[in-house]
């Protein structure tokens, strides 16, 4: 099998944040806004979508991973933000060979930054 790219749907009870934090915020294009989900372009075949009519939160240990080697730059501009969480500076970690830090979005996702070190 080939598959063609991969499309994430996760719950939301306020898709306006959700858009400002990953759209605005974030800087993710709007592929397409269907009412009651609206999916983000993360990468050229990879995107996220958060829709309204399934309920949900987010579940204990979820984490969604977004891929970039501006983990600095991105630190920086959350960081400086009142309305967004950031729980530490960017750091090494040894175990994964990766540099990343964690957000909180709107929704109370765990959003990591992380670009691989290998």
């Amino acid at each position: 099998m080939q598959w063609d790219g991969l499309v994430a749907f996760l719950p939301t009870d306020d898709l306006q944040a959700t858009h400002k934090f990953y759209h605005d915020t974030l800087g993710m294009p709007l592929y397409k806004d269907q009412g009651k989900c609206r999916i983000y372009q993360v990468g050229v075949d990879s995107y996220v979508g958060f829709c309204t009519h399934f309920a949900g939160s987010p579940p204990e240990g979820m984490i969604i991973t977004l891929l970039t080697d501006e983990v600095d730059e991105v630190y920086e501009q959350l960081a400086a933000r009142e309305d967004i969480s950031v729980e530490h500076p960017p750091s090494d970690n040894p175990d994964f060979n990766i540099y990343h830090f964690f957000a909180r979005d709107p929704n109370g996702y765990k959003v990591e930054i992380q670009k691989f070190l290998d």
